[in-house]
């Protein structure tokens, strides 16, 4: 049989890299055969169809028996939504100033889920109890937001993780607060490979009441989904969905992306690489003389320091963003169809920018 004939043709060169962001890749081609998988006949829509139904038992492998999945669009909607169910109108959210819910949402959790924003300014990303203290008080106070969640990123913004300990005195102390715990999973693939431990390690193990399940970064196409693990922590979840515009019509289609992701091992192979590309990345930076390593790098971003005239004819070469524009502060992102070849051939256009 013929394949279907259509007038789209490619725009765009496949053979050029760059290292802005692991958004820029395309889709796994073992995602894009589960897309084709799911073609095709009639299935029930917003997601009562059987893909989606499928999704909530691999969910429940990787985040134990209560664990429901709500796929959603994207990684903001995931948050927005994740966030709204675990507070009340009055509630606000304690997160890390570097919080991508703080900085990189365009205002969503406070504009479209009406939360209040509790920033900590941190040294690596990363929360404490010491530091959630620092906005963990006035619960009597009318005049002040009510501190109702504490929301943490694995990995952080800044390419650093949390041990499943300190996740777990993080949850402990939370909830001895009556404060419940979010956790933005848009990178937990990387953080999981990272660690070397399965992803329920660090979330129902350790008292994570809620997270958002990343699978764009790692290889989807489009699609997260919110993992409610505490049942008694929210509530009205379909109907915030819905109400957040992030209910697809055609949901089998993000939920055969992370079934494909999930069911076996792509979610932890394509977060491998990535992190393996990312640590070839900063070998071949730190023989550089001139450029600083700013961060550990522990899952597959590199933080990094150089100067502001470098950057700027870097990037003529290789797409990838400043950090800290004042400070000369880049990122640097690897993905998981990042080769060896692309990390050299940066390595090296760095090396002759920095010699000029």
């Amino acid at each position: 049989m013929n394949p279907p004939r259509t007038d789209a043709r490619r725009h765009h060169d496949p053979q050029v890299r760059g290292f802005a962001s692991d958004n820029y890749a395309g889709a796994h081609p073992e995602v894009l055969a589960a897309l084709a998988l799911a073609n095709g006949g009639h299935q029930v829509a917003y997601g009562e169809d059987e893909y989606t139904e499928n999704l909530q038992r691999i969910v429940r492998s990787h985040f134990g028996g209560t664990a429901e999945a709500f796929p959603v669009f994207n990684g903001t909607g995931a948050n927005v939504v994740a966030l709204q169910a675990v507070t009340d109108r009055w509630g606000a959210v304690i997160c890390a100033e570097s919080a991508h819910i703080n900085v990189d949402e365009g205002g969503a959790p406070e504009r479209m889920g009406g939360l209040k924003l509790l920033t900590v300014p941190t040294p690596d990303g990363k929360l404490t109890p010491e530091l959630i203290d620092r906005q963990a008080y006035g619960w009597d106070d009318e005049h002040r937001a009510m501190p109702q969640v504490v929301s943490i990123t694995q990995s952080t913004e800044l390419g650093t993780l949390y041990t499943p300990d300190e996740i777990r005195a993080i949850c402990e102390h939370a909830h001895a607060h009556g404060m419940k715990v979010h956790l933005d999973g848009s990178r937990i693939a990387n953080a999981a490979a990272s660690l070397d431990v399965p992803m329920r390690t660090f979330t129902n193990a350790v008292g994570v009441d809620i997270l958002s399940l990343g699978g764009t970064k790692n290889g989807a196409v489009f699609g997260e989904a919110v993992v409610v693990i505490n049942q008694d922590a929210v509530s009205h979840m379909k109907h915030l969905r819905k109400l957040s515009m992030q209910l697809a019509s055609k949901m089998r289609f993000v939920s055969v992306q992370l079934e494909a992701l999930l069911a076996k091992d792509l979610w932890l192979r394509n977060a491998r690489h990535a992190n393996e590309m990312a640590q070839r990345l900063a070998e071949g930076v730190r023989a550089v003389d001139g450029v600083e390593i700013l961060h550990p790098v522990q899952a597959n971003g590199v933080f990094a320091r150089l100067p502001h005239d470098v950057s700027l004819r870097l990037q003529k070469r290789f797409r990838f963003y400043f950090w800290d524009e004042a400070a000369g502060d880049v990122r640097w992102m690897c993905a998981f169809d990042t080769t060896e070849d692309d990390v050299d051939a940066f390595v090296a256009a760095l090396k002759e920018e920095m010699a000029r």
